[in-house]
């Protein structure tokens, strides 16, 4: 059953604590950042006005995400649950007994464990959630900073960033249309599948700060039918939930997307405009030297 909000709309992360847990017993265990949030957006009960309320002006993340990081954060600092290098997070013990945990002493034992890490002096509790905030925001900044470049970026400009992009993950004949008129289809490419499937391919690049709608998606849709096995989807903002439902309906051409989320994390993976500067630690182990 759907639990209500609370009357300012967005409840704070550690009423999140709990239905966060939840949401990854029902997923089996594990799950991406989109499928948890997901579950726990059905659990809390959000409606669509809410989780399209964003974190900040770029839009990379809205508030209820934001709030959901915190929450992975302080379950993760708990020892409840873990993240792979391929960003999968998962129970630590599925046999867990949620019914037995206190969101109050989760928070309570976090807060505790930052403060035994500072060696000179105690801080406030709200220092302490100042510390794990920077943690939080680590990651989002250079995507904001990243969001913000590309929305500087002309039209002709960013479709040639997708087209490389497309090209960086395997796709070949990739062209830019850019047709006035055609349904908002950008280009066009060939996706190929181990070396032997292959298939084809229409794109749509949007530089936008807010939520790409349901209409946006079937109108695409519209334009590509019959022409194309699938549709590609980018853009800077983010997309409803009707317009994820919409772009995988049953008995419709199915149509990925990429949001500004996973913009930002394909374009450091493939280092296309974003520089990833490892920071040398040396560490002296006085006992090897004693040994000598």
């Amino acid at each position: 059953m759907a639990r209500k909000k609370q009357h300012n709309g967005i409840p704070t992360y550690d009423k999140m604590l709990i239905p966060t847990l939840e949401a990854l017993k029902i997923l089996g265990g594990s799950g991406s950042i989109e499928e948890i949030n997901e579950k726990v957006y059905q659990i809390m009960g959000f409606d669509e006005e809410i989780l399209s309320i964003p974190h900040n002006d770029t839009g990379v993340q809205s508030k209820v995400d934001y709030k959901l990081a915190w929450a992975r954060t302080y379950l993760k600092k708990y020892g409840l649950i873990e993240n792979s290098s391929r960003g999968i997070w998962s129970l630590i013990d599925n046999e867990i007994n949620i019914s037995k945990l206190e969101s109050a002493e989760i928070v309570r034992f976090v807060r505790e464990i930052s403060q035994k890490t500072k060696t000179e002096k105690i801080e406030s509790p709200k220092l302490r959630n100042e510390e794990i905030e920077e943690e939080i925001n680590e990651q989002l900044n250079w995507k904001e900073k990243l969001i913000s470049v590309l929305l500087k970026l002309d039209s002709s400009a960013f479709e040639r960033l997708c087209q490389r992009i497309l090209r960086e993950s395997g796709f070949v004949q990739v062209e830019v249309t850019g047709k006035s008129g055609d349904g908002g289809i950008d280009g066009k490419g060939i996706a190929r599948i181990n070396g032997f499937l292959s298939f084809h391919v229409f794109f749509q690049c949007k530089r936008y700060k807010g939520s790409v709608s349901s209409g946006d998606i079937r109108d695409f849709r519209g334009a590509m039918q019959g022409r194309a096995d699938k549709g590609l989807f980018i853009t800077t903002g983010n997309f409803t939930r009707d317009a994820v439902k919409e772009a995988t309906r049953d008995g419709a051409p199915p149509i990925d997307l990429i949001d500004g989320d996973l913009l930002c994390e394909k374009l450091k993976e493939f280092n296309l405009g974003v520089k990833v500067e490892l920071i040398e630690e040396v560490t002296i182990t006085s006992e090897w030297f004693e040994k000598v």
